[in-house]
């Protein structure tokens, strides 16, 4: 079985910054791309970012110059750097990667649990 832990949301002035990680353990043979996901109240979820296994990286329009995603492959882990946060970023932020597991011959999608990242005065 596949897990993600998301940590390192909360609470932060606009203009703020925080850092999200996201880290997957269990039967993992390979990852490819990972993301981040955001659902804000009464929207879809939609996303904000992915990175492929060699460093590619995409993003939002509206996230663009101001949110940055990175991975460590050797740890499994994806993170956000969020700068310059607004109050339309408030949502629940939720990570995803693409894992081959060891007893997998295809990739399967996992989601993290979720963790709420509020922007407010």
């Amino acid at each position: 079985q596949v897990q993600l832990v998301e940590s390192g949301g909360g609470l932060v002035l606009p203009g703020g910054s925080l850092r999200l990680s996201c880290a997957a353990s269990g039967s993992i043979f390979t990852i490819s791309i990972m993301g981040w996901y955001r659902q804000a109240p009464g929207k879809q979820r939609e996303l904000v970012a992915d990175i492929t296994s060699i460093g590619t990286t995409n993003y939002a329009d509206s996230v663009k110059g101001r949110f940055t995603i990175s991975r460590e492959n050797a740890k499994k882990t994806v993170y956000l750097r969020m700068s310059t946060l607004r109050p339309e970023d408030t949502a629940v932020y939720y990570c995803k990667m693409q894992v081959k597991a060891y007893d997998s011959r295809t990739y399967s999608d996992y989601w993290g649990q979720g963790t709420q990242v509020t922007v407010s005065s």
